[in-house]
């Protein structure tokens, strides 16, 4: 296996720092749109021989799909945000290349009832495409980080392993981090935070389909293991939501998630000010008028998540909730992963939520190399079986837990 990795930041280099200890693949050709950050990340690695850095643009189909030519790339593993996986999915296509992401194509709010209809949904841009991916015997499979990624194979695992009849799924994701120094500082892209934490959020019912809530709806408190403990989560707009129906039977599917009040309020001031917008404001510059996103200038005054690592204290967990029937009796479980920042900046350089979005497209890689995992079309992790993700992951010394509840 020969693989393009498109996006040197945090979860980029975590990916390349897992990938380094395993032996499937061939190749790994690790590309940002900064250079230097490219060939940071090979550099740490000490190894010359498999991985090589280059430059290019995520927004550029055309040169990405000549870059996966000219390394004869069998897969692009794209570790960009959100608005980049359009261009990455066609340039992909387009090379004739296996194609992984983390998240999926954009939503656009329902334009006259935003919280009540969806308008265009996470991922409707690379689902239209799939039965050209199909047709054509080539894979997509899309959302597979850790939410979405991981808590779509506990979905899975829970369908085929645990209950007889599924009432509810529920994707619950929470932590217990602090950062030292720092009232505000996100532990993931704040581009994307801002993106799923202030769009309407995406609710699933069996007899009414998906819709939509006002952000930050139905608080509940949430108990999360391994010393986390009770943190309050709100409906969030997220992937899951969109994927695990389409394979796997739930009478409603949610995605809640841990943010805190302080964390809510100064997103609704973002909103409020009309600091949450990606349409470029123009403003005075040293050489004139300059266009600029607020939310890039937001991201620009936040600290990188990747480099908190030295002062973030705690454990993040991602899990999935699943309520219903097993031989006739009621059962509730949680399935979770939790990553503790000590222990992953001690083993791989790498703070704890980057490190836990990394690997599980790393575990993906790895199936699909072996052929554990085959398929055509644009499909989710549900479409996969859950058992031989779950053991690898614990081979690679992250295991995860199920507790009844």
């Amino acid at each position: 296996m020969r693989v393009l990795l498109v996006g040197a930041g945090g979860v980029g280099t975590a990916i390349t720092r897992i990938a380094a200890r395993r032996s499937f693949f061939e190749t790994m050709v690790v590309a940002d749109y900064d250079p230097a950050r490219a060939e940071a990340a090979v550099a740490a690695l000490g190894d010359g021989t498999r991985f090589r850095a280059e430059q290019v643009d995520a927004g550029d189909d055309e040169a990405v799909a000549a870059l996966l030519r000219r390394h004869a790339c069998d897969v692009l593993l794209n570790a960009t945000d959100p608005r980049f996986v359009e261009p990455l999915f066609r340039a992909a296509r387009t090379a004739g290349a296996t194609y992984v992401d983390m998240a999926m194509s954009l939503s656009r709010p329902h334009p006259e009832r935003p919280y009540e209809e969806c308008g265009v949904m996470l991922g409707d841009a690379q689902f239209a495409q799939a039965a050209e991916w199909e047709k054509a015997g080539a894979l997509a499979l899309v959302g597979m980080g850790v939410e979405p990624g991981l808590s779509d194979v506990f979905a899975r695992y829970a369908a085929d392993e645990l209950f007889d009849e599924i009432e509810e799924i529920g994707i619950r994701d929470g932590a217990n981090l602090t950062v030292d120094g720092h009232d505000f500082a996100p532990s993931f892209n704040i581009w994307t935070t801002i993106e799923e934490c202030l769009n309407p959020p995406v609710v699933y019912e069996a007899d009414r389909g998906w819709f939509t809530t006002e952000p930050f709806s139905e608080p509940e408190v949430f108990d999360f293991p391994e010393g986390i403990g009770p943190v309050e989560c709100v409906n969030v707009e997220h992937e899951e939501v969109l994927l695990v129906p389409r394979w796997v039977g739930a009478r409603r599917v949610t995605f809640k998630y841990g943010l805190g009040e302080d964390f809510i309020r100064t997103l609704k001031t973002l909103r409020l000010l009309g600091l949450d917008r990606t349409e470029p404001v123009t403003v005075p510059g040293p050489d004139g008028p300059v266009a600029v996103s607020p939310r890039d200038v937001v991201a620009a005054c936040l600290p990188d998540p990747a480099t908190l690592g030295e002062r973030m204290h705690g454990r993040t967990c991602a899990g999935t909730w699943v309520r219903g029937v097993k031989d006739g009796a009621p059962r509730e479980v949680y399935l979770y992963h939790v990553v503790d920042n000590q222990w992953s900046m001690a083993e791989y350089g790498c703070q704890a939520v980057v490190w836990q979005t990394a690997v599980n497209p790393v575990v993906a890689l790895e199936l699909l190399a072996d052929g554990v995992w085959s398929g055509t079309g644009v499909l989710g992790p549900e479409a996969f079986p859950a058992v031989p993700f779950l053991d690898l992951l614990t081979e690679y010394g992250s295991p995860w837990g199920i507790r009844e509840q």
